[in-house]
């Protein structure tokens, strides 16, 4: 259903008058009108009145600085905001980052801004060994083996140590912990539920890593993230805080190509400054026991507290974990207290402004501030309050296209079906599987190393580069900017007569062959809005990104044993591009796009055999000639799970 007809209802039924309101009234008074319409519909009774005055603001928090041990004897640094005037004992609310605690007071009037007015103990901390915190930071540190020494630590046991610190050592609160974070505190929120204190009893690991092999920051399906890897792991290792690397070019497509082989990082730019991470990218090219002892997925065996997901359907960093995170706790999940919420945001886009547009595309709603009012706060609120009967939906996902809300039981939905895309001769995509009839069988390209395709439009900012980057919207681009490129394969289907919706999971299957011994296939699959778009006239012709993904041809039987590809011989590939829920509406076209390369956001794959690409000489790289299969028995496709309604 509907998901905003279903929170009318949901928030007309919380039963603390304190709840009633601070949330009830937070329809805006111009909004009365469209609310009562709403809830009458559903047979529920509400009353519309002006907005309540939050119960703190901004002004009324005090700021304190702490060091605190941890079981090692290493202190960890801690900003706290507490209201100098607590009439009742508060929770706690604990994000743990990397990335430095300090002026973070602006936050209660900005992404904390709902958390902020009704009232809570706001604890930030930074990790071990980053800015004032003492020990050493590592990279994504692996959980301790259980039956390590007594003082053994991770994330884990420093979530705990803090929690025990704060229970005795701030004054009127209430024994209860929240933690919620994006990105790196994403992911310490979720290690600390992995073996949390007893006071722990609500998080929110939104955008966390996973698997940095699989489908992170660091590498998606075994293809090195060059540019991300590199300025990320310079950004966090070259000090002590966080470090930009001072290109000298502009457009750093430019810089990594003329870095030819990626062994020339280190002997041209870092010479004798060790980065650990990019250290570890060379020394473990492949899916090895340092990767594993990593990914989140053995760890999550049970689910200890409630739990909210949160990922954005165009993060550019981080939107595999969330979702392999909420489906490996949900094998687990018998009481119900895991659920996941996916909006139309970039990496952490729902955390702050209104969520309403990324780059050129407007979604015609103020998605962040509808989350962050309607699910984050009234999730904390019942959790660590006792606030209201609270319970998000399984699924709350954001329908891109007929740009809606909607609440599923299950995510894939349960009522999905799978249908698939076939290519077929002439750039034709359709719904029905190719014959003999198709010329030829088969579409070639040449993918050359020295040429390779960008990922976003040129000039390609550095990924942090302080005055601006597209970094954060370029999976929304409009990818006309590589069309009629001789090394990028386009299948379209005919004008859409109705809609199709995607709900669920879209995967590509091709039959591909190369004449090197190595190829990387990216897939993307794409809306192109039709010609006229009224009254959006700039979007006419516009060809949206709604999936894609990587991957790196070696891998094709194991990502732990790479082989290399058989010159000439076609090999089936099957490459996850997660999952989506999108409306391709009547009248546009959906496309798959085909290409080799995607630079520099992947490295170049050299297409000879190297057992490991960071060893690779410029000699290596050689152009080589790749083949998709289109026949009745080699049906290159990309499935994907559909709804009729």
């Amino acid at each position: 259903m509907l998901v905003s007809a279903r929170r009318f209802a949901r928030v007309s039924t919380y039963r603390t008058e304190e709840f009633m309101t601070r949330y009830t009234v937070r329809f805006r008074v111009r909004e009365c009108a469209v609310a009562l319409f709403v809830l009458a519909t559903f047979a529920v009774s509400a009353t519309c009145v002006a907005q309540a005055p939050p119960r703190y603001t901004p002004a009324d928090y005090v700021q304190s600085s702490h060091d605190i041990p941890m079981r090692d004897g290493v202190t960890l640094h801690l900003e706290v905001f507490a209201p100098k005037n607590i009439a009742d004992p508060l929770p706690f609310l604990l994000q743990r980052t990397p990335y430095g605690v300090s002026g973070q007071s602006p936050r209660l009037s900005g992404s904390y801004k709902e958390l902020a007015e009704d009232g809570y103990i706001f604890v930030f901390q930074d990790i071990r060994g980053r800015y004032k915190s003492n020990g050493t930071f590592v990279m994504q540190r692996p959980p301790r083996p259980l039956d390590g020494p007594q003082n053994a630590i991770d994330e884990s046991t420093d979530t705990y140590d803090t929690i025990k610190w704060l229970l005795t050592g701030m004054p009127k609160n209430n024994g209860r912990v929240g933690m919620l974070g994006v990105s790196y505190d994403g992911w310490t929120s979720a290690m600390g539920m992995l073996d949390p204190h007893p006071a722990l009893k609500a998080v929110s690991p939104q955008a966390s890593p996973a698997d940095m092999f699989i489908g992170d920051d660091f590498h998606h399906n075994g293809a090195f993230r060059l540019s991300y890897g590199f300025e990320y792991a310079f950004l966090t290792e070259a000090s002590k805080e966080n470090s930009n690397f001072a290109f000298d070019k502009y457009d750093t497509y430019d810089w990594y190509l003329a870095l030819g082989p990626l062994s020339n990082v280190q002997s041209r730019y870092l010479k004798d400054k060790t980065l650990p991470t990019w250290n570890d990218f060379a020394e473990h090219p492949n899916y090895d026991a340092f990767w594993q002892k990593q990914a989140m997925k053995p760890y999550l065996k049970r689910v200890t507290m409630p739990t909210l997901n949160v990922a954005g359907w165009w993060d550019q960093e981080d939107f595999y974990g969330p979702v392999t995170i909420y489906r490996e706790l949900e094998k687990h999940d018998t009481r119900g207290e895991n659920s996941i919420v996916v909006g139309p945001w970039w990496h952490g886009g729902w955390s702050n402004g209104p969520g309403q547009k990324i780059g050129a595309i407007d979604f015609k709603s103020a998605t962040g501030q509808y989350y962050r009012q309607n699910i984050q706060a009234p999730f904390f609120a019942h959790y660590l309050k006792d606030l209201g009967d609270f319970k998000p939906a399984e699924a709350t996902v954001f329908e891109s296209g007929s740009n809606t809300w909607r609440t599923f039981s299950a995510w894939p939905p349960k009522e999905a079906v799978t249908k698939s895309l076939y290519f077929h001769s002439a750039g034709r995509l359709s719904f029905n599987p190719p014959t003999s009839a198709d010329a030829g069988g088969v579409d070639k390209y040449i993918s050359d190393p020295a040429k390779p395709v960008p990922y976003r439009k040129r000039p390609i900012e550095p990924t942090y580069h302080p005055k601006g980057s597209g970094w954060r919207t370029w999976l929304l681009e409009d990818q006309r900017f590589v069309d009629n490129r001789p090394d990028v394969l386009s299948w379209q289907t005919e004008t859409l007569a109705e809609d199709v919706v995607v709900a669920g999971d879209i995967t590509a299957k091709l039959f591909a062959s190369t004449t090197g011994a190595d190829a990387d296939w990216v897939v993307k699959l794409i809306d192109v809005y039709p010609e006229e778009m009224s009254p959006d006239f700039a979007l006419g012709g516009y060809e949206l990104m709604v999936a894609n993904d990587v991957f790196r041809g070696r891998f094709h039987s194991s990502f732990e044993k790479p082989v290399p590809l058989v010159p000439n011989k076609v090999t089936p590939f099957t490459i996850d591009l997660h999952t989506q829920s999108y409306r391709f509406l009547k009248g546009h076209k959906i496309m798959v796009q085909v290409q080799s390369t995607w630079f520099p956001i992947i490295d170049r794959n050299p297409q000879t055999w190297v057992p490991n690409i960071f060893r690779a000489k410029a000699s290596d790289y050689v152009a080589q000639t790749h083949s998709i299969w289109r026949t009745p028995t080699l049906p290159s496709r990309v499935e994907i799970q559909t709804v009729t309604r």
